[in-house]
């Protein structure tokens, strides 16, 4: 068994995150003319590069374990756990963050000292999670 194959659930993950956040660094640079490598290690953004991994590491699953398997049931339902957590928790965390930028930046609203923003692109929307998704599922069928 060679490296690759051995370390497949691994490698193809990964792989597929990067390539997303790198993606995404490129799709940034088009758009804005400003190169941000902070990107490449950033939450949020189209496509969701953690729903991709976790779906693609469950379809792999899926493939080699069965899909009756008790070690899919877990990828599955980790799965949806990560990609709930995506749309639901992180993208409110993000909207409260562009809240309270606003508020801070408000004249005469508020005294706060304020070093950094908040980041605000945290979470994703739920096509972002769906796009994500189908990545995945479709690297898992084909890599893995």
């Amino acid at each position: 068994m060679g490296f690759f194959e051995q370390y497949k659930f691994l490698i193809i993950p990964f792989s597929t995150w990067f390539f997303i956040q790198l993606f995404k660094v490129i799709w940034d640079l088009i758009v804005t003319h400003k190169f941000d490598f902070k990107r490449i290690l950033g939450a949020g953004g189209m496509p969701s590069s953690h729903s991709a991994v976790v779906t693609s590491l469950a379809t792999m699953i899926g493939k080699t374990q069965g899909l009756t398997s008790p070690i899919f049931a877990l990828s599955v339902i980790f799965a949806c756990v990560v990609m709930y957590d995506a749309a639901g928790v992180r993208r409110a965390a993000g909207k409260q963050a562009k809240l309270l930028n606003k508020l801070i930046e408000t004249p005469g609203l508020t005294n706060l000292q304020v070093q950094e923003k908040l980041v605000e692109v945290l979470g994703h929307t739920p096509i972002q999670v769906f796009a994500g998704a189908l990545i995945g599922i479709i690297v898992g069928i084909i890599l893995g």
